[in-house]
């Protein structure tokens, strides 16, 4: 992954100019900052790639120069994919101080099986993957792991239940359920089916009494 990603000034155009922009291997993007003005520059698309498939994903912070002048600290604020091969058209990049606060998402991850699951035969349902948060960038989480082993049927975690470090202030809603065990799925036997039963039996007796006629 690049520490460092060189962006090029570039004078912002429409459609055409953004396609041609494409097919020379690299794609639009905007730079924004507070208290500044977005400027419009051009960045390989491998560099975002490797950054969003990296462990932390949009929230990893980089360098970013623009045409050669003094580095910055940036963070991936938007993309945007082709919606038929997939690959990456457009990217907005957030220019961030490190003494002032950052509102992201993070993501939640799950460790264990619960006990619901393995020993009840109950349904995990993982509700909320991701929450928002308030921190400086320095103290930005990878994510956010939760334990379920100990859940049983029924047992569920809020927000409000989650440990994170005091660094990091939790603005999702407490009670917005993370996630939960549900008791098993019960199969019912249609009652046409029951009803037909008892008679498929009664009739298998009465072939059998008919056979028994027959050889006396």
């Amino acid at each position: 992954m690049p520490t460092v990603i060189d962006a090029q000034l570039r004078t912002p155009g429409g459609k055409n100019a953004n396609r041609r922009l494409r097919k020379s291997g690299i794609i639009p993007a905007v730079i924004y900052g507070p208290g500044k003005q977005p400027v419009a520059v051009s960045v390989n698309p491998n560099d975002i790639r490797a950054i969003l498939h990296s462990e932390s994903g949009k929230n990893t912070i980089f360098g970013i120069t623009v045409d050669g002048a003094a580095q910055h600290n940036a963070m991936i604020k938007d993309y945007q994919l082709d919606p038929i091969k997939g690959g990456l058209i457009h990217t907005d990049l957030l220019e961030i101080a490190m003494d002032r606060m950052l509102q992201l998402t993070v993501d939640i991850e799950l460790i264990g099986d619960p006990e619901g699951v393995k020993i009840g035969g109950g349904i995990m349902d993982f509700v909320t993957r991701s929450i928002e948060v308030e921190c400086l960038p320095s103290d930005i989480p990878e994510s956010i792991k939760i334990d379920v082993s100990h859940l049983k049927i029924n047992d569920y975690i809020r927000v409000k239940n989650l440990q994170v470090d005091p660094k990091v202030t939790v603005l999702t809603e407490p009670e917005v359920v993370i996630v939960t065990v549900v008791p098993p799925v019960k199969e019912e036997v249609p009652a046409e089916a029951a009803a037909a039963e008892p008679e498929v039996i009664k009739k298998g007796k009465t072939a059998e009494e008919g056979e028994e006629e027959k050889k006396s």
